[in-house]
């Protein structure tokens, strides 16, 4: 059953592949593991997870699960999960894996989660990124371990070693927001702006359009003063597109965050005075299905701004987005109409992902037999029960079982 727009539940150490999915190797120990890669000369995965990390259950539900990062995963690489943290739940596996857990977050200096460590076929870390991503983003950045060019450690070393030639910097800068070094992203884009005559080119914008962090940054002054030369350059509404994440975080979602009381109405029109030059309307449009979906579960008002939403931005939202709007409607609105939009977003989450994330599935089909179709749901679930973790199935059962019974399943 699905899961927050933001935060996920835990995520078991050995998990079960899914077919079509990533498979991890269970029951490797360190040591096994490194020499399994050598052996049949691979690279090795090392997924680094806590059990409070939401994004790990994000990854684990909704990404590993994927073929196609299957596919390219169990191709490639040796693939093995670690629990970094302690409680009072692990098995025996786990346990085993305590001492090695410690030693890889101490020598990697891994801190954030998830953690992703790639290993050269010989062991040595040759790249490592953080962070829940979507699946054709989580491939690219893997992607890069094969190549000393595009290696995350491989560049560190570069850049420690004296390397300040400004495409080497480019690159440098991209590797460490990847892997969340965000001292170092920062550091090096001022190097790199530095050293720059004209930051009015294509390569640039983009370049600052990547990594601007702040409305103090250098980036952010520049592409304001000028958003009709940026767009001239990229194209229309691309300066807006660059400023809006800064904006919406500094004068929005920190104060929803800071748990005020907020008339969006209201602040909608202070940011937007304050900003007239940048299209923020999409982005408050998401702001208010959020607001009233995980700020005041105000279901009413969420189903009003859910709709207006899908039906002037729709055609752009990715099929994460798709399932957690379909799931929220499912479990707390009513209104057949709403439901029968919902299962449209639905649809096209399970079709996007060409049917191999079971809990998409089961969303669709919850939503089927909320609307009345439970023949057809019955058939949806029992294909979510075929693809989902064997630790997992027991819920799906218990969803088909309701909905044989013709009972209620929200």
């Amino acid at each position: 059953m699905k899961r927050l727009f933001f935060l996920m539940l835990i995520l078991p150490f050995a998990a079960v592949a899914q077919e079509g999915g990533t498979r991890f190797e269970q029951h490797l120990s360190w040591a096994q593991a490194k020499e399994k890669a050598k052996k049949e000369n691979k690279y090795l995965f090392v997924d680094c997870f806590t059990t409070w990390c939401g994004p790990c259950k994000q990854m684990k539900n909704e990404v590993f699960p994927q073929p196609k990062v299957g596919d390219f995963f169990n191709k490639n690489f040796v693939n093995i999960e670690v629990q970094m943290d302690k409680t009072a739940k692990d098995n025996a596996e786990v346990k085993a894996f305590y001492a090695d857990a410690a030693s890889i977050a101490e020598k990697y200096k891994v801190k954030a989660y998830p953690t992703y460590l790639i290993f050269s076929p010989d062991g040595e870390l040759v790249h490592q990124f953080v962070g829940s991503r979507r699946a054709d983003d989580f491939i690219a950045v893997a992607n890069k371990a094969f190549k000393p060019e595009t290696q995350y450690i491989t560049l560190l070393k570069k850049y420690a070693a004296g390397e300040k030639d400004p495409a080497f910097l480019r690159a440098f800068t991209a590797g460490a927001a990847d892997a969340g070094d965000d001292g170092t992203r920062d550091k090096v884009v001022a190097e790199y702006l530095a050293s720059q005559k004209d930051l009015y080119t294509k390569e640039n914008l983009e370049f600052l359009g990547s990594f601007i962090t702040s409305s103090k940054s250098k980036g952010f002054e520049a592409i304001l003063k000028n958003p009709d030369k940026v767009d001239a350059i990229l194209g229309k509404g691309k300066a807006s597109n660059m400023l809006t994440p800064v904006i919406m975080n500094e004068e929005v979602y920190n104060l929803a965050n800071s748990k005020a009381e907020i008339n969006v109405d209201e602040l909608e029109a202070k940011t937007k005075l304050k900003y007239p030059s940048v299209d923020l309307a999409k982005s408050f449009a998401l702001f208010r299905v959020q607001w009233y979906q995980y700020y005041k579960k105000d279901w009413p008002a969420f189903q009003t701004a859910a709709l207006s939403y899908m039906r002037t931005y729709g055609n752009d939202v990715d099929v994460n987005t798709l399932n957690n709007l379909a799931f929220t409607v499912f479990k707390n609105c009513h209104d057949p109409a709403c439901v029968a939009e919902a299962l449209n977003w639905s649809k096209r989450s399970v079709e996007d992902t060409k049917s191999g994330v079971p809990s998409f599935i089961d969303t669709y089909a919850n939503l089927l037999h909320k609307a009345g179709k439970t023949e057809e749901a019955i058939q949806w679930e029992e294909k979510a029960i075929n693809l989902a973790p064997e630790a997992e199935k027991v819920n799906y059962r218990n969803v088909l079982d309701k909905m044989k019974k013709a009972e209620k399943t929200w």
